[in-house]
């Protein structure tokens, strides 16, 4: 079989909660639902870690962040971690990347041969956790304000940012199609959207009757686990507070986000069509986590339970079947899928580390899995101790060392309501999955590896801070002499070749 293109969209902070393909009744994402009514939507992928850099960083390597020290937003992503497009390039890929990665560091490509925008984030030291201390850092950490700042603007960073991601990854889907070289693709468009704050243009504000935005299900706070209410404090969710119109201005704004988003998607599946690359071309849908939008009293991300760590995961295209996946999964999984795809399930390159998850392959094609498990790490904001997390079939196993254990079957529990850690009928099962965390992390010596880290680049931030300014964050360059038509150029072959379909 020829190589498929890959052109891969993500989003950043979508739960699967919130949008149709996965069956809420209010989100509207049509150009979702449609790949997944003719390909494969996976129902219970998981964010390695959610968190947005780690998240990511974890995606493109295929190993936990325990590996290769991705901790929070301010690690940086070693160059020598071998990557996703690294293995693509070895491949015959042709590797491009439009919009959001977080890369902390000064590679600002990790095996990408280009990037067509800057990153939204910055790719310094500045957002470093401090577990030496509980106090809230007010200069970047997530607040009350994105609540009361939500509804409708004509413009903002995060709608310019994702204009230009869009623009440049239809472009290059068109350069794909009329250039010369015929190496197969792997394009990945990540857009911000809809990450808070939770800000939408009118056109998709009004695709919502602000009354039908349906409100979140709120426990008593007082039956919150450790973790759940540090993140409200460090939000300032209960202290500052929030309003009932603020959480449904919110979701109305995210919801609105949500199906901005959803359309990027359909632009991009269009040019496929227009460039005549949409039948060979593996189209894969996700998101680095999710977002708990009111749920359990929290917003954002940072827990693992499911609206901030599960992700949407859908794939379309040649060799894909028709239908749903039940087996438990994450990010983890992807890059030894995308080398199947590259590969056909043949040979793949020789690999520069051990990879911790599996191929999804069989799954996407219609086969089975005799998997159903994965494994989640979180060593960011709003902790003082490593968090992970154990989904295995219907289970899910939370443990912090500094927190009560927590035990849910998340198919009779989606919302995780009744911890049964301590239920005597559940006893012999809590402690196997203790035992299995003993055996599996040695939480102290991570925890040790994080502080040292979170020390070292705090004194690095600072020193930066100090003097001039030598900026690691990405400054995409153009060569504007030899863009459309210049003097030097044959105006009589300029226009041919740039057009598709050619004369």
């Amino acid at each position: 079989m020829t190589q498929p293109n890959i052109l891969l969209v993500m989003a950043d902070q979508l739960a699967p909660h919130f949008t149709s393909t996965y069956g809420h009744p209010v989100v509207k994402t049509p150009a979702l639902d449609a790949l997944a009514e003719r390909g494969m939507r996976f129902d219970a992928t998981y964010s390695h870690s959610p968190l947005c850099a780690p998240a990511r960083f974890s995606f493109l390597s295929g190993q936990p962040i325990s590996a290769i020290k991705a901790w929070d937003n301010a690690s940086e992503f070693p160059a020598s971690v071998p990557t996703l497009a690294h293995y693509l390039r070895l491949l015959g890929y042709r590797t491009s990347l439009s919009g959001k990665m977080h890369f902390v560091g000064p590679d600002q490509l990790h095996g990408f041969e280009e990037r067509l925008t800057t990153d939204i984030y910055p790719a310094d030291f500045a957002w470093t956790p401090n577990w030496d201390s509980t106090e809230r850092i007010d200069k970047w950490y997530h607040g009350m304000d994105t609540l009361r700042e939500a509804g409708e603007a004509n413009i903002t960073y995060q709608i310019e940012y994702d204009e230009e991601v869009g623009f440049a990854a239809k472009r290059r889907l068109f350069d794909f199609a009329r250039d010369a070289d015929e190496r197969p693709f792997f394009l990945c468009a990540s857009f911000i959207h809809p990450h808070d704050p939770y800000v939408a243009r009118p056109e998709w504000w009004d695709l919502y009757d602000h009354d039908e935005i349906d409100m979140p299900d709120v426990p008593d706070l007082d039956t919150l686990d450790p973790h759940s209410k540090r993140i409200r404090y460090n939000i300032q969710a209960d202290t500052v507070g929030y309003t009932d119109e603020q959480v449904r201005n919110s979701r109305h704004g995210y919801y609105a986000n949500t199906s901005y988003f959803d359309d990027w998607i359909g632009q991009l599946v269009s040019t496929l069509e227009e460039t005549h690359q949409l039948d060979n071309t593996v189209i894969i849908v996700t998101s680095d986590h999710g977002d708990m939008l009111g749920d359990r009293g929290t917003w954002f991300k940072m827990s693992f339970h499911e609206r901030s760590a599960r992700v949407p995961f859908v794939m379309a295209g040649p060799g894909v079947a028709q239908g749903t996946a039940s087996n438990v999964n994450s990010h983890l999984d992807v890059l030894p899928t995308v080398l199947d795809i590259a590969t056909d399930g043949g040979a793949w390159p020789e690999l520069g580390v051990e990879l911790d998850g599996r191929s999804l392959w069989e799954l996407a094609t219609g086969g089975s899995d005799e998997v159903d498990e994965t494994f989640g790490e979180y060593t960011g904001e709003m902790l003082t101790h490593p968090m992970f997390m154990i989904r295995r079939g219907k289970w899910k196993w939370i443990h912090c060392d500094s927190d009560p254990a927590q035990l849910y079957d998340v198919e009779a529990d989606p919302l995780e309501r009744t911890n049964l850690a301590e239920d005597p009928a559940h006893a012999e099962l809590a402690a196997a999955f203790a035992a299995e965390v003993q055996q599996r992390w040695n939480s102290d010596a991570i925890r040790d590896e994080v502080l040292a880290s979170q020390r070292s680049r705090r004194v690095l931030h600072a020193a930066m801070d100090a003097g001039p300014l030598t900026s690691w964050d990405f400054s995409p360059s153009r060569d504007s002499a030899n863009e459309y038509v210049r003097n030097h150029m044959d105006w009589f072959d300029a226009g041919p070749r740039t057009r598709f379909p050619r004369l």
